[in-house]
């Protein structure tokens, strides 16, 4: 059966290898570029794909632009939350004000998660390095340094609040391995087909194994998570304090 599928962060690396491998697969997927130069390259590298939206997911108005867009489109089948940044200047901060990575890697997958139509599956990309996260939100308000793997613990976060709350939708993290993707260098050692064939899987698969909720994988297998993020209560204070910053309510 066809799904429909929208990917963030599909110009390249695992999401560009998630979108291509779906479009093989006969589904409808939309791409997303952070500019309409890197739209140009996501369409011209995944022929086949229905659409590519942009936004620089840096910036809260335009997610929520995006948000919008995506909205118009209908309701997808599954949402693949892949965009993230990783190497950037220490405590970069965005035009709103923000820490970049969590306005890329935390906020923009709440925001879109919030604001669109609520789908049949979530995906929420996340790395092993998430179990050294700090669970806690206090930072976040603060204006701290927040790491890379503060984020990845919030996006296992979001995955299993959204779990909780929408109990009809699969909503899964996963951790794509240690690959040799722009981000990941080219001396990754972890398996390059993997990473982004768990994406795939937890998109369209009917295997029982895929249809679950409230998971966090690697390499199609369960795998173990900082149980924190499971916490209602650290959910809550996650949930509340996107809410404070963004002005959008997830419900």
């Amino acid at each position: 059966m066809m799904a429909k599928i929208f990917i963030t962060g599909s110009a390249d690396g695992l999401g560009q290898l998630a979108a291509k491998e779906l479009v093989r697969l006969g589904h409808k997927v939309v791409l997303h570029a952070r500019n309409a130069e890197r739209a140009k390259h996501a369409l011209a590298s995944a022929p086949g794909a229905e659409d590519v939206l942009v936004a620089d997911l840096a910036n809260m108005n335009e997610v929520k632009t995006l948000a919008a867009k995506a909205k118009d489109l209908g309701t997808f089948d599954a949402v693949i939350h892949n965009a993230g940044v990783y190497q950037v200047p220490r405590n970069s901060i965005t035009a709103d004000g923000l820490s970049l990575l969590f306005a890329v890697n935390s906020l923009a997958p709440y925001i879109l998660t919030a604001l669109m139509h609520k789908p049949g599956r979530l995906i929420y990309l996340s790395s092993g390095s998430h179990l050294s996260g700090n669970p806690g939100p206090d930072n976040l308000l603060q204006g701290t340094h927040i790491s890379y793997s503060d984020t990845k613990l919030h996006d296992v976060i979001l995955a299993m609040a959204a779990a909780r709350k929408w109990p009809d939708v699969y909503a899964n993290a996963l951790d794509p391995g240690w690959v040799p993707t722009k981000m990941g260098g080219a001396g990754a050692p972890d398996d390059l087909e993997q990473g982004y064939q768990t994406q795939v899987w937890l998109a369209v698969s009917n295997e029982p194994e895929a249809c679950v909720t409230g998971q966090y994988f690697y390499h199609k297998r369960p795998a173990r998570f900082r149980q924190e993020a499971k916490d209602v209560e650290v959910q809550e204070k996650f949930l509340a304090v996107c809410e404070q910053i963004t002005g959008v309510r997830f419900e």
